[in-house]
């Protein structure tokens, strides 16, 4: 089949690209599924609590992804002003995960700590008195909602028919862990988990200083 025969006919035309495109994405993206590097949780990861899980949805139901994105690429300038490039790992218990490109508003990704409780919420209720130069709207009905019994705890049920390691105890428990939160307080804790996994310590790390002298101190009733 030459040149000329396929682009004068636009059906042989699409069913090659179709053909292309698929051969691209098995070779690319199969064996990247298979990788430790993006079905692993990275070390010192831990399932979000269930008001982080309802504050998630918060998120997503509020389209804040539509101005926000959630991944550091590994250029210096990214590195330098939002942490640790992202990494695969940090993903795997996102369903959907929120890496994204859009940035009306910066990268949340390392947002976690960065400003208090009582920032975020004056920020969420009215972005300007806070940051004058901001056009993101306002959402001071979330001071107001509350989530329903059994709410959160379908939510955590879904992730765990996707591999999210909760327990049937840990949903059990989740109304009780939101009651009386608003979908505000939801909001706050999702971005304040918004952090780099810090790692373990390794187990042969030499003790703190304080902690190592508490441990040599003779101990009551022992011989000096």
């Amino acid at each position: 089949m030459n040149h000329e025969l396929v682009e004068k006919n636009v059906g042989w035309l699409a069913v090659l690209i179709a053909v292309a495109i698929s051969f691209g994405g098995l070779v690319e993206i199969v064996p990247l599924m298979h990788q430790n590097a993006v079905t692993q949780p990275l070390p010192g990861m831990h399932p979000r609590t269930p008001l982080e899980v309802a504050g998630r949805d918060v998120y997503l139901r509020e389209g804040c992804y539509n101005c926000h994105s959630q991944m550091v690429r590994s250029l210096a300038e990214e590195v330098l002003r939002y942490g640790p490039a992202g990494q695969a790992g940090e993903s795997v218990w996102d369903h959907p995960f929120q890496w994204g490109s859009k940035r009306t508003g910066p990268d949340l990704s390392r947002i976690g700590g960065k400003y208090s409780d009582e920032w975020h919420r004056i920020h969420l209720m009215n972005p300007r008195d806070v940051v004058p130069e901001s056009n993101m709207p306002a959402f001071p009905w979330l001071a107001e909602k509350k989530f329903g019994p059994g709410e959160v705890a379908a939510m955590m049920r879904a992730l765990q028919r996707v591999g999210v390691p909760y327990t049937d105890d840990e949903i059990a428990k989740a109304d009780a862990d939101v009651a009386g939160k608003t979908e505000m307080d939801a909001l706050i804790a999702y971005l304040q988990s918004l952090k780099f996994p810090q790692p373990p310590a390794p187990a042969n790390q030499p003790a703190a200083p304080a902690a190592a002298a508490a441990a040599s101190a003779p101990q009551a009733g022992s011989a000096p």
